[in-house]
């Protein structure tokens, strides 16, 4: 595990390449990561009011399983404390939490079939992606035994009429597996609105295609530092 003036870096660089990409909602919607050390989890994320564009590495909040913010003067999104902490405390490799309101993760999640196997980017999620059904606002602390049961012991979680979910063992794992998500979203609303008829990849390869793409997940760093790059030339500020 990295340090923690390492962790708050990237997940300061997170919440920067997320707003990059247009995958903020106003002040809404929210990213983690579980400090390291002993005993009960305690995780960073983001203060409630500030765009993910202005997010600096000093300004993320310490919060413990209880929701008591440990270190920082902020609050934050009530509902992200019950999604975030309930991740952290059923999964030990999901050290970093990523949840999105994104055009294309929203309009799959309205959809009954969830996330097709319609591309190579997709398979990399076959069998690997949990479907939660929606609830309401998240605001309720019970719904964290069934959102730690629809995640399960996959990489990302389909949130039915909300968003995305994406978990991983560093910053640069969760965010390259949403990235992809995201991705293999908007490709379903490309393929399905032309008109066109589409046909699934067949079981078989998309389990071997997934099983290649696995084999590659050393390359998510060498991604992860090509984007901390492309930050540093916009906007050196997120590691302030």
């Amino acid at each position: 595990m990295n340090d923690i003036a390492t962790l708050r870096r990237d997940l300061a660089a997170a919440y920067r390449l997320a707003a990059l990409f247009g995958w903020d909602d106003t002040l809404y919607t929210h990213f983690s990561v579980r400090l390291p050390g002993a005993g009960e989890p305690r995780f960073l994320i983001n203060p409630f009011g500030l765009f993910f564009e202005e997010v600096r590495a000093s300004d993320l909040i310490v919060v413990d399983m209880h929701g008591k913010v440990v270190e920082g003067n902020a609050d934050y999104n009530v509902a992200g404390f019950t999604i975030h902490s309930a991740v952290h405390m059923a999964r030990d490799d999901a050290h970093c939490v990523i949840h999105t309101h994104t055009l294309a993760g929203m309009a799959v999640a309205a959809q009954d079939a969830g996330l097709l196997q319609l591309n190579q980017i997709s398979t990399e999620f076959h069998q690997r992606l949990g479907y939660h059904a929606y609830e309401g606002v998240a605001l309720d602390l019970e719904e964290r035994a069934r959102i730690q049961a629809s995640l399960g012991d996959n990489i990302a979680l389909l949130l039915h009429h909300h968003g995305l979910l994406s978990v991983g063992a560093s910053v640069a794992d969760a965010f390259y597996v949403m990235y992809y998500l995201n991705r293999a979203c908007e490709i379903q609303l490309a393929a399905t609105g032309g008109g066109q008829a589409c046909s699934e990849i067949p079981t078989h390869l998309s389990q071997h295609a997934c099983e290649q793409l696995q084999g590659a997940e050393w390359q998510r760093q060498l991604l992860w530092q090509a984007w901390l790059r492309k930050l540093d030339r916009l906007d050196t500020s997120y590691r302030d």
